[in-house]
C-alpha cells in the first residue's frame, strides 16, 4: 500500500498548481452569461413538457459550452506551465516529423491535444442533439468518435495492462492497443450515458459531476506524492496531468453552477452532461495505466451514484416492459421529487450521497488492500438495493398498481 511507503512530495507541492482550477473557474464564470444570451437570441432553448421537463418556462441550453471552454482554457494553462514543457513541445514535433508513432504516444502535449480535442468532439455531439436530435445509435457514433480520438492521443491505449497484471501474459503491443481501445469505448459510453441519464434536475448533474472531479482529484493528487514509486515499477505516468484535468474540470462546474442551481436561468444540455461523463472515462483510463485494478476500483467507487442511478432506471424500465432507452421517471431523482421531496432538497442529498461515495472510495483506496475494499463495495452495493427494493423504487408503478387490484379483489 503507498500509504506505508514515504511520499516523494507533499500534498501541497502536488496542488501548487491550484490556479489551474482557478482559470477554469474564471473563464466558466465570464463565458457562461454570453453562452446563455446567445441561446435565447437563437431560440436553443429546452422547452417544458407534462412529464421529462416541469421547469414553468423556457431554459437556454448551451450551457455545456461555458463548462467545455473553462476546462479548455485550465488545460491550456496547463500546457504552458508543465515542467519541461518546451522540451515536450519539441518532442512532439519531431515524433510528428520522423513519425515516430510510439515517442508521440508517450509525449504528454499529445497527449494535452488529445484530451482538449476529443473533449471538444463530444461536445459537438451533444450540440447536434439538444439543436437537431440526434438518435441513439448516432449519439453513440459520437462517443465512438471522441473515444477514438482520445486514443489517437495516446490516452487509453495502455488499459489492457490492468488485465494483464492478474493474468501475466506476453502479449504483442497492437494486441494489447486493441484490447484497450475496446475498453476505453466501453468505458466512454457507459459513462457518457449514465451522466446524461443524471441530468434531470437544475444544478443535480453538475454539482454532483463536480463533486467525483473532487473524488478523482483527491485519488489523483495522493498517487502523484507517490510519484517516484510508479516510476520505478516501470510506470512512467504524467501524474501531473490527472491533477490538472481535475482541477480544470472542478473549476469550469463551478463556474458553471451559480447560473444552474435551482432555480436554473441555463441548462448544461447534452453538449454538457456527454462532456461530464467523457471526463469520468478520460479519468477512469488513466486510472488504469498502473497496472491494478485498485485505482479503476476507486474511481468506479466514487462515482457510484450516476452508477446506481443508471441501474435503478435500467432495472425498473425492463421491470415494466419498457425499452431501456425510454424516457420516464424510473430515476432515483424522479421518484424522490415524485414521493414529496423539493428539488432542492433532492439535488442537496445527491450532493450529500455524491460525497459520501467519494470519501469512502478515497480512503478505502488508500489505507485498504484491494480484496477488503472489493469486500466492504460488495456489502453496501447489497445494503443500497435492498434499500431500494423495500422502499418500493424498483417495482415500476404499474405493477405496483396490479399488485393492490389484486389485493383488493
Amino acid at each position: 500500500m503507498l500509504a506505508s511507503i514515504e511520499p516523494t512530495y507533499s500534498w501541497t507541492e502536488v496542488l501548487s498548481d491550484w490556479w489551474i482550477g482557478a482559470i477554469a473557474l474564471a473563464v466558466s464564470l465570464v463565458i457562461t452569461p454570453v453562452v446563455r444570451a446567445i441561446a435565447y437570441r437563437s431560440k436553443i432553448v429546452d422547452r417544458p413538457d407534462d412529464l421529462l421537463k416541469p421547469h414553468g418556462r423556457p431554459i437556454a441550453y448551451l450551457g455545456g459550452v461555458g463548462i467545455c471552454i473553462g476546462l479548455l482554457a485550465g488545460l491550456l494553462a496547463y500546457g504552458f506551465s508543465m515542467s519541461d514543457g518546451a522540451r515536450e513541445w519539441q518532442g512532439m514535433v519531431e515524433s510528428l516529423q520522423t513519425r515516430a508513432w510510439a515517442s508521440l504516444m508517450a509525449n504528454r502535449v499529445w497527449h494535452l491535444f488529445g484530451i482538449g480535442l476529443s473533449c471538444v468532439a463530444i461536445v459537438v455531439v451533444g450540440l447536434l442533439d439538444d439543436i437537431k436530435g440526434l438518435t441513439p445509435s448516432q449519439k453513440i457514433l459520437g462517443q465512438v468518435i471522441a473515444a477514438g480520438i482520445l486514443l489517437a492521443g495516446g490516452v487509453g491505449i495502455r488499459m489492457a495492462d490492468l488485465g494483464l497484471t492478474l493474468v501475466p501474459l506476453e502479449l504483442p503491443a497492437w494486441l494489447v492497443v486493441l484490447i484497450s481501445g475496446a475498453m476505453c469505448l466501453v468505458l466512454v459510453i457507459c459513462t457518457t450515458n449514465a451522466t446524461n441519464l443524471l441530468d434531470g434536475l437544475d444544478g443535480l448533474a453538475g454539482g454532483v459531476t463536480g463533486i467525483i472531479a473532487l473524488g478523482f482529484l483527491a485519488l489523483a493528487v495522493h498517487m502523484a506524492m507517490y510519484e517516484e514509486h510508479f516510476t520505478l515499477l516501470g510506470r512512467d505516468i504524467d501524474m501531473r496531468l490527472r491533477v490538472g484535468l481535475c482541477l480544470a474540470m472542478a473549476g469550469g462546474l463551478l463556474g458553471f453552477l451559480p447560473y444552474n442551481v435551482p432555480p436554473a436561468s441555463i441548462f448544461m444540455g447534452d453538449a454538457g452532461s456527454m462532456l461530464l461523463g467523457f471526463f469520468v472515462a478520460t479519468m477512469m483510463a488513466m486510472f488504469c495505466e498502473e497496472g491494478t485494478a485498485k485505482w479503476l476500483v476507486a474511481a468506479l467507487a466514487v462515482f457510484a451514484l450516476p452508477i446506481l442511478d443508471t441501474a435503478l432506471a435500467v432495472v425498473r424500465r425492463a421491470l415494466g416492459g419498457k425499452s431501456i432507452f425510454s424516457g420516464d421517471r424510473s430515476h432515483l431523482y424522479d421518484q424522490l421529487v415524485d414521493r414529496g421531496m423539493s428539488v432542492r432538497q433532492v439535488v442537496g442529498l445527491f450532493y450529500l450521497l455524491a460525497a459520501v461515495a467519494s470519501v469512502i472510495g478515497v480512503l478505502v483506496a488508500i489505507y485498504l488492500r484491494l480484496r477488503w475494499a472489493l469486500l466492504i463495495y460488495a456489502a453496501l452495493l447489497v445494503a443500497i438495493w435492498v434499500t431500494f427494493i423495500l422502499a418500493g423504487m424498483v417495482t415500476p408503478e404499474s405493477r405496483r398498481k396490479a399488485s393492490r387490484g389484486d389485493l383488493s379483489e
